[in-house]
């Protein structure tokens, strides 16, 4: 598995030749950096250190700029490493979106949207206590019962609940890629991402 950094730049839709819509994401992609290549013999497993996006040297700690001139490159915002990379890497190569073919699948990994504090039908999908009939009123959207009574007289871990949602790493699988544009670093995949506007996205093929 390979893959490469990149930030989310928003959505568009593509026509395809069959007349329809499809809805895609725009990621600007790379270029990024080897920064350090693992070995199971140094470090007791096999992977590839690659840094994205530009930092100013006075926000980079001292160990940190000598982690980045072992590699000859300037300090970078963002560092991922990816297991069992394609391929052989050295200290310093740069990736970019060449790597990707057009109608080859990936997954992409970001930062989902915060949504602050939510109610059960938003965060978990619940479908509300029901109709304004039968005594019911004002409770559309609650939770309704919990469950236990005198026995066991508790409310069991886990169960769900109104609270704090989004703002979590998630992971979107099979997104086909429907164009490369090489000379502006970007990549347009099917379907959404998850993420805001200008978030990093972790692409993995």
């Amino acid at each position: 598995m390979s893959g490469i950094i990149g930030k989310k730049i928003g959505m568009t839709s593509l026509y395809m030749e069959d007349g329809r819509a499809l809805a895609c994401t725009l990621i600007e992609a790379g270029p990024c950096v080897v920064t350090q290549v693992k070995t199971v013999a140094t470090d007791g497993y096999d992977a590839v250190q690659v840094g994205y996006g530009e930092k100013k040297e006075k926000h980079t700690t001292k160990s940190l700029l000598g982690h980045f001139k072992k590699a000859k490159t300037t300090p970078k915002k963002k560092l991922v490493e990816f297991r069992s990379f394609e391929g052989t890497s050295n200290l310093g190569d740069v990736i970019t979106v060449e790597g990707f073919e057009v109608g080859s699948f990936i997954d992409a990994i970001g930062t989902s949207k915060g949504k602050g504090f939510q109610g059960v039908v938003k965060r978990h999908g619940f479908g509300g206590v029901g109709g304004q009939t039968h005594g019911q009123h004002n409770r559309g959207r609650h939770p309704g019962s919990i469950g236990a009574c005198s026995f066991p007289s508790r409310v069991f871990k886990g169960l769900r609940m109104a609270g704090r949602t989004g703002g979590n790493r998630v992971k979107v699988q099979n997104l086909e890629v429907l164009k490369v544009y090489p000379e502006k670093n970007l990549l347009v995949v099917s379907g959404s991402v998850p993420g805001a506007k200008n978030s990093y996205v972790i692409i993995e093929n």
